[in-house]
Formats: structure tokens, sequence, C-alpha cells
């Protein structure tokens, strides 16, 4: 082979590997350019992903605080208005007890008949609202029910309730007033 020849095919060899190399290089940019874009997509994406979780935190935030806002004129409507259906329904008392005030002198009847209707209404309205009376008068002294004013010994068994000076109540079946009660020590000795 002569010396023009081979260094024919050491071009063309060396042609060849400069081409190889160039399509690596080509190869490793595409590659490089394809990762960048890869990398800048997902990076859109976590950028997107992180304003759309900082809305919700700031929507959330906005909630919380109009929640907020409410819950405390809710409580302070709540407290000024708590009495507002009782103080209604204590209304119709005052009403009559101006009715049998009106009545005129020396009409004992009116006057009575206008403290009963008081009376009645007063009862009405109780039920109503679930104030119960606790008549404590012959029962045995229970101190979850009855303040105890004083004792003195009658023909009743020791503990029990001799007589009431003021009558106790429940609201809702929760004590609001214990009954003040006289109890019985036993017969005299």
């Amino acid at each position: 082979m002569s010396k023009k020849k081979k260094a024919e095919e050491d071009v063309i060899d060396i042609s060849k590997e400069a081409e190889a190399s160039l399509d690596a290089a080509k190869a490793a940019d595409i590659i490089e350019e394809i990762e960048t874009a890869v990398e800048e997509d997902a990076l859109a994406v976590a950028q997107a992903e992180v304003a759309e979780l900082k809305d919700k935190l700031l929507r959330t935030h906005a909630d919380m605080e109009n929640l907020r806002k409410r819950t405390a004129r809710e409580i302070v409507d709540a407290r000024q208005f708590a009495v507002e259906k009782f103080s209604t329904a204590l209304l119709d008392v005052f009403d009559n007890l101006e009715r049998a005030l009106e009545v005129e002198e020396g009409n004992e009847a009116g006057l009575r008949e206008g403290v009963k209707l008081t009376f009645d209404s007063w009862k009405v309205m109780m039920d109503r609202f679930e104030l119960k009376r606790i008549d404590a008068v012959g029962k045995t002294f229970d101190p979850h029910q009855h303040e105890a004013l004083s004792q003195m010994p009658s023909d009743e068994p020791e503990g029990t309730v001799i007589a009431q000076h003021v009558a106790g109540y429940t609201l809702h079946d929760r004590l609001i007033r214990a009954a003040k009660v006289l109890i019985s020590s036993g017969p005299a000795s």
C-alpha cells in the first residue's frame, strides 16, 4: 500500500472519528437541553403548586378570621338577648299585676281575681321555660335541693322537712335556688 493511500485512509479514519465525536457532542448538548427543559418544567410545576397552596392558605386564613369575628358577634348577641323570650313572657305577668292594681278600692274580689290571674300566668310561664318549683314539706331533707335554716322537735321523723320558708327552683333540672326549710329533729324528749 502506498503512502498516499495510507494517508488518505488515515484522513478518512480521523474524519470519521471527528464526525463521531461531533455527533457525541451534539447528542450531549441535546441531552443537556432536554434535562434543562425537564428541570425547568419541574420547577414551573413546583412553582405553580406553591402558588396554588399559598392561595389556599390565604383563603383558609381569611375564612378562619371571618369565622372568629362572626362567632364573637354571636356570643355578644347571645349574652345580650339570652333572656329575651323569658322577658317577653314576664310581660304577661306584669300586665296582670297592673290590671290588679287598677281595681277600685274596696273591691277585694276584683283584686283577688287579678292576683289569681297573675299567679296563673306566672305558672304558665314557668312551665314554658321548664322552671320548676321544689316543694319540700313532708319530704326527707336533701342537701342537694334544700337549705336547712334550723331544726326543731316535732312528731315527724328526724330529718323530715316540717316547714318551708322559701320555695326552691330548678331550671331544666338544674338547681337554681335551694328551698329554705325547717327540719324535724325528731320527737321532743
